[in-house]
């Protein structure tokens, strides 16, 4: 059976020398206060990976992180607090969330259509002192917009969605694009309100080949911001990258740049064990499983089946267990997750472990709340509200 350990690298492979509380920092102090599986967030880590983000973007007013990896108040607050005063989001849940928590910029990076439209109109009502934005990326998206939120009495910023490589939502820079951002000046209710260029799609491992690829997808942007301006329209924004690219254009001087990185907050295994540039960012949120079974004599079984983490990763690499020095996955169900190990005789049924899922945004959005840790403390809990797909709006 091979180690586990030997193949990850990095923050991760350190975590794994013993099996009960390998890292200090995640050592909780009263885990029978905590009903497994749960997700469990570790502030000062929060705390530690949004005083990162500030420092690689230089300055906050060059950030608009996305709240749909957390989907929290809380962690909101915590922004605001550390000068964080723009946001971005999927859904209009989320907007409702920061609009809630005092935000004063949301762009909602989704384009909305049908009754969704009037709902943005009611948000923008409800909420006066926010500053909403919406991404277009067709005329007849821009035209249904246009007439729930001219025919509500008010106005909303639009943002141009462009395709950069990703294919899924967007229209590639080109006369199209300039037809289309021309299109909302002249749109009741519609403010044009910058471009945005997400590249979803860019996860090369190595830095330098990150690097060359938002090179490549800048240069037809920053044409089309040029011939923007040209036209005598505002183009105030450029709204760009997730959290892989993050350190490369967090490294651009480039005027009105917004860099929108969302899971580095909580962070996850996925990207800590893939990036050597960013391990100033460490797994903030963890999932408590128990034993609750022992098979064989080389298994465990524990309370952690794909109902309580994401389940876009391949079975058996959805999460890495940090007390268990060696074990390969075998199976997992709705409930259950199966390992065999040769420490499966240090277990005893009930005994706590840690996991660091691989995709922390939808691991959230599968818990209703998480239970906070504060100096090793079991403090509350938060609620992840934005799960929700509807919250009053």
């Amino acid at each position: 059976m091979a180690s586990y350990a030997a193949a990850l690298p990095f923050f991760f492979a350190s975590l794994l020398t013993t099996r009960c509380h390998v890292d200090p920092r995640y050592h909780v102090k009263d885990p029978n206060r905590v009903f497994s599986p749960a997700l469990v967030f570790y502030k000062e880590l929060i705390e530690q990976n949004i005083a990162a983000m500030v420092r690689l973007a230089r300055d906050p007013a060059r950030l608009r992180p996305h709240v749909k990896t957390h989907k929290t108040p809380e962690i909101v607050r915590l922004e605001l607090t550390a000068g964080i005063t723009k946001h971005k989001c999927a859904t209009l849940a989320e907007a409702e969330m920061l609009a809630l928590c005092g935000a004063p910029d949301v762009l909602i990076a989704y384009p909305l259509v049908g009754p969704n439209c009037l709902r943005l109109a009611e948000l923008i009502r409800k909420f006066p002192k926010t500053s909403f934005a919406v991404l277009v990326d067709h005329p007849a998206g821009a035209a249904m917009l246009s007439e729930a939120i001219a025919g509500s009495g008010t106005n909303v910023r639009v943002m141009i969605d462009l395709d950069v490589g990703m294919h899924r939502t967007g229209i590639a820079p080109g006369p199209e694009a300039e037809s289309l951002y021309e299109s909302l000046a002249r749109l009741p209710g519609l403010v044009p309100a910058g471009i945005s260029a997400y590249d979803g799609h860019n996860h090369q491992e190595n830095l330098e080949d990150r690097i060359q690829a938002v090179q490549t997808l800048l240069e037809p942007v920053v044409k089309l911001r040029a011939n923007l301006q040209k036209r005598g329209l505002p183009v105030p924004a450029v709204v760009a990258s997730g959290t892989p690219t993050f350190p490369v254009f967090a490294s651009l001087d480039i005027p009105g740049l917004e860099c929108s990185p969302g899971t580095c907050v909580l962070h996850d295994h996925g990207y800590g064990s893939k990036y050597r540039d960013m391990t100033q960012f460490v797994p903030a949120a963890l999932l408590l499983t128990r034993v609750i079974s022992k098979p064989a004599s080389n298994r465990l079984t524990f309370d952690l089946g794909y109902k309580a983490l994401a389940s876009d990763p391949p079975a058996g690499k959805r999460c890495m267990l940090l007390d268990v020095p060696e074990y390969e996955p075998i199976l997992q169900s709705e409930e259950h997750f199966t390992v065999a190990t040769p420490e499966a005789d240090r277990f005893r049924l009930g005994d706590v472990v840690f996991a660091v899922p691989t995709h922390i945004c939808p691991t959230c959005a599968v818990h209703k709340e998480a239970y906070v840790v504060e100096k090793g403390a079991i403090t509350g809990t938060w609620q992840i509200v934005a799960r929700d797909r509807r919250l009053t709006v």
